[in-house]
């Protein structure tokens, strides 16, 4: 896969074989070669649900977070189920990736890890979780917001003010 142009071909009518050779360029050096397999595999219209959630199981932490993404922004729910999964994954990077996802994807079934995640060791991957909260239009208890306001940082605090907001315009409403 030598030449960029020949992803959207490769897509449309190449075997399997070539087409996990293209997620697999979600973990190249370059990244055009990285940013250009995202768009093809985002815009791609054909039936590519199975490679890609075959992907989130990959050794790769950056195919397993940016297939996660590729999903959401295919509004894949039928990949909810294994993104959840991701959540717990070892690499900060894919359960931040994963919880973007499942904020993009609306996922209420997420609900319970996604709340989990809010306290998680790594700064990105609160943040990710907040924004997931957001997305979803989930409040949190007067508790939860002073824990994570502890951390003392600017975007978590612009997150946690849109939270914050959301409850003052609605009154109060049931802690995630």
């Amino acid at each position: 896969m030598n030449n960029l142009k020949n992803i959207k071909e490769i897509l449309d009518s190449g075997t399997s074989e070539e087409k996990i050779e293209i997620i697999s360029k979600l973990d190249d050096d370059d990244i055009k070669v990285r940013g250009e397999a995202f768009s093809s595999l985002i815009l791609n219209e054909n039936k590519i649900s199975d490679l890609l959630i075959n992907s989130l199981g990959s050794q790769n932490k950056n195919i397993r977070g940016y297939a996660a993404l590729v999903l959401s922004n295919r509004n894949d729910s039928s990949a909810i189920p294994e993104i959840i999964k991701l959540t717990y994954d070892q690499s900060s990077m894919v359960r931040s990736c994963a919880l973007g996802a499942l904020g993009h994807l609306k996922a209420k079934e997420a609900k319970k890890v996604i709340c989990n995640c809010l306290f998680d060791s790594n700064l990105e991957v609160k943040k990710s979780a907040l924004q997931a909260i957001v997305d979803l239009g989930y409040s949190l208890t007067e508790d939860e917001i002073k824990e994570i306001s502890k951390e003392k940082d600017s975007e978590l605090d612009r997150l946690l003010d849109n939270v914050k907001r959301k409850v003052d315009r609605k009154g109060f409403e049931p802690s995630i």
